[in-house]
């Protein structure tokens, strides 16, 4: 597993949101994205992770920033994870795991003593031209939303 690097131009993908729609990341052309990957819906960690985002979208917005949030959910699961915490960005549905390959944030992994392959927490910052502008890979998921706003606001 290789993560893409700050420069690389970003893979053109379209999802299904927690709504069914489908989105791209090209809908977004001449702004800033933070693409972040996370493992599993309503699981503490990505919950905390994502409440930190929904709780500082003003800033982020201000800051010109639209947030993607990636995992392996299903739209449904998804949906319910959006209306249970209240998220006021995009979750995307990526069963097939072919975007998180694409981005290198798929790959081996180990917990409570067993390997297997999922999603490593890991956000990429896209500018408007669709290159990776930062790649965030050392967080917390409790501090996650102040590492990117510390970045998106300096530059």
């Amino acid at each position: 597993m290789s993560p893409l690097n700050v420069g690389d131009t970003a893979p053109q993908f379209t999802l299904l949101d927690q709504d069914g729609e489908e989105v791209s990341l090209s809908d977004f052309s001449g702004e800033r994205v933070l693409v972040y990957f996370y493992p599993k819906a309503m699981t503490p960690g990505c919950t905390v992770q994502a409440c930190g985002l929904r709780d500082n979208m003003s800033s982020l917005k201000t800051a010109g920033v639209q947030v993607l949030g990636i995992s392996t959910d299903k739209p449904e699961k998804l949906s319910r994870f959006v209306e249970k915490e209240l998220l006021n960005f995009t979750l995307l549905s990526d069963e097939d795991h072919k975007v998180c390959e694409a981005f290198g944030v798929w790959g081996k992994k180990s917990f409570m003593g067993k390997t297997y392959d999922g999603i490593h927490r890991i956000s990429f910052l896209i500018d408007g031209k669709g290159q990776v502008e930062k790649v965030f890979d050392n967080f917390k998921t409790s501090n996650h939303h102040d590492i990117v706003l510390e970045y998106v606001q300096a530059h």
